[in-house]
């Protein structure tokens, strides 16, 4: 009984998400109110309340369900391709891939996540668990690297690949060439000058560069 509850539980979230994430496209997150997702979802304002305490809540919930399907797309070449290059190009790639059908929503919503305040901002504590979820994909680009690299720089280089992905978020937000293809084009010219700087941070005549600039990522983060 407890086993089919949970089901049922998990089912109607499902359907709230759903259902917010197809009004919030098509009214815009501002426009559209917890009553009116509920209505639509085909439940009670205080069982809507039940599963997410807001609307915020439901974009968090977007964000891990994005989270989730990346990691998903990236398994299998992350599992055979061991070149650094190839497996940060195929992670930034998928991400764009799976994010497609979120582009028009994501447009509309950005400007509340553009806000360094608001919780809906990837580097806000409520989206931690994604944001660290992220991280954890760069981590296995560089884990699963067998380029050299500078030893410091690789402990570092997973935040650094997040920022740039951060970067590329925006790029794409504001893309709209057919199938965002500026942002594949993006990755395309990008990612060989991020291997190259990569790959030269364990050259002797470089390896004071590589530490001052570690350096300045550990200030500017503290």
């Amino acid at each position: 009984m407890s086993e089919a509850r949970n089901r049922g539980s998990e089912s109607t979230r499902e359907v709230i998400v759903e259902t917010a994430l197809r009004l919030f496209r098509e009214r815009g997150f501002d426009a559209t109110t917890m009553r009116a997702i509920a209505a639509e979802a085909g439940v009670s304002v205080g069982n809507a309340y039940y599963y997410f305490e807001g609307k915020e809540a439901l974009i968090q919930a977007y964000y891990d369900r994005a989270q989730a399907e990346h990691e998903q797309a990236c398994k299998e070449f992350l599992a055979t391709e061991d070149a650094f290059a190839a497996r940060l190009s195929g992670v930034l790639r998928e991400w764009v891939r799976v994010s497609e059908p979120y582009h028009e929503f994501a447009v509309k919503f950005y400007k509340h996540a553009a806000e360094p305040t608001n919780p809906l901002s990837p580097f806000s504590e409520q989206s931690s668990p994604a944001r660290e979820a992220s991280i954890a994909i760069y981590r296995q680009v560089v884990e699963g690297s067998r380029d050299r690299m500078n030893a410091e720089l690789r402990e570092e280089l997973p935040e650094l690949l997040w920022l740039l992905s951060m970067g590329m978020v925006l790029f794409w937000v504001h893309d709209t060439s057919p199938g965002c293809a500026r942002t594949y084009r993006l990755i395309e010219v990008t990612v060989p000058l991020v291997d190259r700087l990569v790959g030269l941070s364990h050259l002797p005549g470089l390896r004071g560069i590589t530490k001052d600039f570690i350096a300045a990522v550990h200030e500017l983060r503290a």
